[in-house]
């Protein structure tokens, strides 16, 4: 690393190197390492916004052109930056960030690369449908490579297959997925670029001026190509330096704070020498984790167990429906085929969910009751709610908490195993690193099922003990968790 160390200065970089020491760090690979005592407020390294590399300073596409940029979509998800990277990375020498390139990793254990048998392992869990292999390579095939072939001049065909490879594609992606940030132009400057279609970084950085304002760098859903997001692609950003640092549940002790002109990462509580310094993901469950940068957290839980206290379970709104509809004749309500598939549109016009999500707090999220009580409505009911464009509210009674019973209980027979097998083979201690992940990802979800099935059993209990005709509020709730918890498909 010293030759990028000498590359990040000469680049008009600051590093306080008689603080901090890039080392590697066993099943970690690189890090930083607290090389004294560190104090609070400390800046441990800058480097100007120029040095960033981006849609914004590659060379690129002022040399394609705007109008070619604009007719190829390359402003629309990742491909722009991928390209960026693909383009300055075959120019060797004669690119800036020649040196930051050639430290990048080319090698990942994240399930964009994983075979099929490891993949399998993963079965029943989110992370499978958000890896986006197959919209990452329509973006390659019908975006990045007729781009190329137009300017033959700077891209010759004999050099395609080798500097623009399908495989070269994948690499810059996976580095955008696990090492970018997101930058925002400085406030007051003009943003030309075209609102299009959202994408997010790793994580983002502070912008304050100074180490005590701001929140910590929250990551985004990576890749998501939802279209309330309204971030431009322009603002992801591969950040030299700041990348080395990992991060690891609740032991964040630096953040990177945006300013006009430059880039600064701060301690923000003292460090002492020989401890990793730690930037922060913003607390993702496991499964994002895996999915992003190919590893997980194990941290102590307080019931004693080990595992991420940020693990989450989604919960598709098609099976509650599919729930609902399969016990229909045992329902008292009259709707019809023709009114739930009104219900069902209706609840996603107006904002509904398509996806719950449970925590590790184990309590239902308010909205699954809510639409479970919307497809028993009857006709009459039903008019009455869209007339007043309200939803049920999330209350529960025998009936309501029977059939959520049978959603979690379906969801968790998705995965291939039960909690006890899951277990034992980590006990057992011969998994490959990728199934090890894998069962580690699968299991924590696995509780959060089993325990949230069994906190459901309570409240029925208590309902049959004071009537089972009797409505009452569904306890312990939990509001619908923000757009970061929201279930989008990766989408480079």
């Amino acid at each position: 690393m010293q030759s990028f160390v000498a590359w990040f200065k000469s680049h008009s970089g600051f590093l306080d190197d008689s603080s901090l020491g890039i080392v590697d760090l066993q099943g970690q690979g690189r890090g930083t390492m607290a090389l004294k005592d560190i104090p609070e407020n400390h800046t441990l390294f800058t480097l100007p916004r120029s040095l960033t590399l981006s849609i914004r300073t590659s060379t690129l596409p002022s040399i394609l052109g705007a109008e070619t940029w604009e007719a190829f979509k390359l402003g629309q998800g990742w491909v722009g930056l991928i390209f960026c990277m693909m383009w300055e990375e075959a120019r060797g020498s004669a690119s800036k960030w020649s040196e930051y390139l050639a430290s990048l990793p080319i090698s990942f254990d994240t399930p964009m690369f994983w075979g099929p048998e490891d993949l399998e392992e993963l079965r029943g869990t989110a992370v499978v449908d958000k890896i986006g292999r197959p919209d990452a390579e329509r973006d390659y095939y019908e975006k990045l490579i007729p781009a190329i072939k137009t300017r033959p001049d700077l891209f010759p065909p004999d050099s395609i297959a080798h500097l623009y490879s399908l495989e070269r594609y994948h690499i810059m992606g996976s580095r955008i997925l696990s090492r970018s940030f997101h930058v925002e132009k400085w406030d007051g400057q003009s943003n030309d670029e075209d609102e299009s279609e959202a994408n997010t970084s790793a994580m983002d950085v502070d912008a304050a001026d100074s180490p005590d304002k701001g929140d910590h760098n929250e990551p985004e859903d990576d890749g998501g190509s939802d279209e309330d997001d309204a971030d431009d692609p322009a603002d992801v950003a591969m950040v030299p330096m700041a990348d080395l640092l990992n991060a690891r549940y609740g032991s964040e002790n630096a953040k990177l704070f945006y300013e006009e002109s430059e880039l600064r990462m701060v301690s923000t509580k003292p460090i002492k020498a020989g401890e990793q310094i730690w930037n922060t993901y913003g607390g993702p469950p496991n499964s994002d984790l895996l999915r992003r940068y190919g590893h997980v957290d194990l941290v102590p839980l307080p019931q004693g167990d080990v595992g991420n206290p940020a693990d989450i379970v989604e919960i598709r709104a098609d099976l509650a429906v599919s729930v609902v509809t399969g016990n229909r004749a045992e329902l008292s309500s009259s709707s019809t085929n023709t009114s739930i598939q009104e219900r069902i549109d209706w609840w996603l016009e107006e904002g509904g969910d398509d996806v719950f999500v449970l925590e590790t707090d184990l309590s239902v999220p308010e909205a699954l009751p809510s639409l479970v009580r919307l497809l028993l409505l009857t006709e009459t009911d039903w008019e009455k709610a869209r007339d007043k464009g309200k939803p049920p509210k999330g209350k529960v009674d025998s009936q309501v908490i029977s059939l959520l019973l049978q959603v979690l209980s379906q969801r968790l027979n998705e995965y291939p195993t039960s909690i006890e097998v899951d277990e034992e083979l980590l006990r057992d201690g011969k998994l490959t690193l990728n199934k090890r992940h894998a069962v580690i990802v699968r299991l924590g979800e696995k509780k959060i099922l089993a325990g949230a099935l069994e906190k459901l059993r309570e409240v029925e209990k208590s309902l049959l003990s004071v009537g089972a005709g009797d409505k009452v509020k569904r306890p312990a709730a939990s509001k619908e968790p923000g757009d970061a918890r929201r279930s989008k498909k990766a989408r480079r």
